[in-house]
């Protein structure tokens, strides 16, 4: 037994004996009803990974040596009288723990009607079986009302039942939100390949070229017998289709992972518009800016292609949180006229300056820099527009005063093969 276990254990071999001395005495006579029963059973429901039976047999024993040493240490009675007094408490909670084993209460948590029902039958069983023991080997006179014994299961019973389920519902809550943040992340990282995925087939298509290109001047020059450099160039053109080897097997691998991700990978454009805001949130917070973004979808909408989606939205909408410069808001409207899907990202950031209006889409083209001057990869506005024109859709920068917005325009049949 590890120490976390070991320590619970301890926990509950102090805690129910305790629990046993908070009592009431609901009608007149010895019949008294205490709170260690219902927090016996609530340990028995929650802990399911510590070894059961050691917990039954430690807590009717220290249940017992508890109420004895209660009574020998404030002198009301010698330690073997006091044994004698309370030794059948030690089958009340072993005749409970038992059946507790022998019914299997937890394979019915998802019927708490029935686990309240065992509750109820175990604790009047355990009750019994303490009867007996008191009016036979004990010889103590007994007397007791099964009715009023079984309204105090019920009670009781069906208390540490709701108790314990808002505890499990809670906990699935927890473990709910945890599944989604870790879903969301893996979203975007599948996203970020699925970009990466684009880019690289670009690669292999000029590695491609450069290399037939390559080889169709080795051969001009070598007919020239320029031996020298026709050789150079043919080992050029040996390299670019080797670079090109490398790509195909890196994106053979990024493939595998994408195809097995997105699989069933459909989400509704709600659901897409959120996970992207709450990533852009977290990036517009990591850069120190407030931006604030609100989601807008119109319209009835089926479920879209995950991957394909939020690398759109997430390359458009970080390079909005990057034009704004403290604080400014960033809107995604979605709307759906006729068979098309309308996609727009707008903000109220530094905007595009005239002059490169007709060369954002251009590969190369940024108006982002590095602390020391360097200019960024300029790839984010081009592989939106190869991804949104391979599904036959379109990007346009609008004309709007003080804002920079982005239309994209998709047919609807279009996006969603494009996740199939």
């Amino acid at each position: 037994m590890n120490k976390k276990k070991f320590g619970f254990l301890l926990l509950v071999v102090f805690m129910v004996p305790l629990a046993g001395e908070l009592k009431f005495y609901p009608v007149e006579g010895n019949f008294r009803v205490s709170f260690g029963t219902p927090l016996f059973f609530f340990f028995l429901l929650w802990r399911r990974s510590l070894h059961q039976y050691t917990l039954i047999l430690s807590v009717s024993l220290s249940v017992v040596l508890f109420r004895v040493g209660l009574e020998v240490g404030g002198n009301e009675m010698e330690a073997a009288e006091a044994f004698m007094s309370h030794f059948p408490v030690f089958f009340y909670y072993l005749t409970y723990g038992l059946l507790f084993q022998f019914l299997n209460v937890p394979k019915f948590y998802s019927k708490p009607f029935i686990v309240g029902l065992c509750g109820v039958v175990l604790e009047v069983m355990a009750s019994m079986s303490e009867m007996v023991i008191r009016s036979g080997l004990a010889d103590q006179a007994v007397g007791f009302d099964l009715w009023l014994l079984l309204e105090i299961a019920i009670i009781r019973s069906f208390f540490v039942l709701g108790f314990f389920n808002i505890l499990l519902y809670r906990q699935a809550k927890i473990e709910e939100e945890q599944h989604k943040k870790q879903s969301e992340h893996m979203m975007m990282v599948v996203s970020g390949l699925y970009a990466e995925a684009v880019h690289l087939t670009k690669s292999m298509k000029d590695a491609e070229t450069v290399t037939k290109e390559s080889y169709d001047l080795y051969r001009k020059i070598r007919n020239l017998s320029v031996e020298e450099s026709a050789s150079s160039l043919l080992g050029i053109a040996s390299r670019v289709h080797e670079i090109k080897k490398d790509n195909q097997r890196i994106y053979a691998g990024l493939s595998q992972v994408i195809t097995r991700e997105s699989e069933a990978s459909y989400l509704p454009i709600e659901r897409i518009g959120e996970i992207v805001k709450k990533a852009n949130e977290q990036y517009a917070a990591l850069l120190g800016k407030q931006v604030a973004f609100k989601v807008t979808c119109k319209g009835e909408h089926p479920a879209y292609p995950t991957y394909a989606l939020l690398s759109i939205l997430n390359n458009l909408i970080s390079n909005a949180v990057e034009a704004i410069e403290e604080e400014g808001n960033i809107e995604l409207t979605v709307k759906k006229p006729d068979d098309l899907v309308e996609i727009t990202v707008t903000d109220n950031g530094r905007g595009v300056p005239d002059r490169m209006r007709d060369i954002i889409f251009k590969h190369g083209y940024t108006s982002k820099f590095d602390s020391s001057g360097e200019a960024s990869t300029g790839i984010g506005l081009s592989y939106v527009q190869e991804v949104v024109e391979g599904m036959n859709g379109s990007i346009n920068l609008l004309d709007e005063e003080g804002k920079t917005s982005f239309l994209i325009r998709l047919p609807q049949e279009n996006l969603v093969e494009m996740g199939q």
